[in-house]
């Protein structure tokens, strides 16, 4: 699904920061923009960045669930700083799961905006979500039977002479020196 990235811009409140930019809200079933100016009030203005699709897969659906389970639903728009041009950042996705977010959020290169979804939104990714989620069924983990309290490598070993250092190689015992 297309869905349009609404970028607001508003004056920084530091004097090492000139603007403040935040995504203020997401646009379902958008047509194509290239940074389309929606508002201007005072010095806040309001841009259509970007129209991406929305794409969602069965693998990731557990994911989903999780991103339906937040207060508020939410979807997650990825944002890089702009080589290039007028603007300072590029939309450069937009995902539904938020392990995809965090793996973005975790480089540090780009900036991952949690951003409300719209109703529509959260109807479709809903759907798809109970249609294809399949939860995975709790296995109790039995026991090995290995014997962990054992002897250890190197203890007891005759072919060590010392008592103070049994955790030297028999080789370099013979040879007479320790690495």
């Amino acid at each position: 699904m297309p869905v349009g990235v609404v970028l607001r811009r508003s004056p920084g409140v530091t004097r090492w920061a000139k603007w403040n930019w935040t995504v203020s809200g997401l646009l379902p079933a958008a047509s194509a923009a290239d940074w389309q100016l929606l508002r201007s009030e005072g010095g806040v203005r309001e841009y259509h960045a970007a129209t991406l699709p929305l794409e969602l897969h069965r693998a990731e659906a557990e994911a989903y669930m999780q991103a339906l389970t937040t207060n508020p639903p939410s979807v997650y728009v990825i944002l890089r700083e702009a080589s290039e041009g007028e603007f300072p950042l590029e939309v450069t996705l937009i995902t539904a799961s938020p392990f995809e977010a965090q793996d973005y959020a975790d480089s540090g290169e780009e900036l991952v905006e949690k951003v409300a979804m719209p109703s529509g939104l959260v109807a479709w990714l809903r759907e798809f979500t109970l249609a294809h989620f399949q939860e995975e069924e709790f296995k109790k983990r039995r026991r090995d039977n290995k014997d962990i309290g054992g002897s250890e490598d190197g203890i007891g070993d005759p072919r060590i002479a010392q008592l103070t250092d049994v955790y030297r190689s028999p080789s370099l015992a013979k040879k007479g020196r320790i690495q």
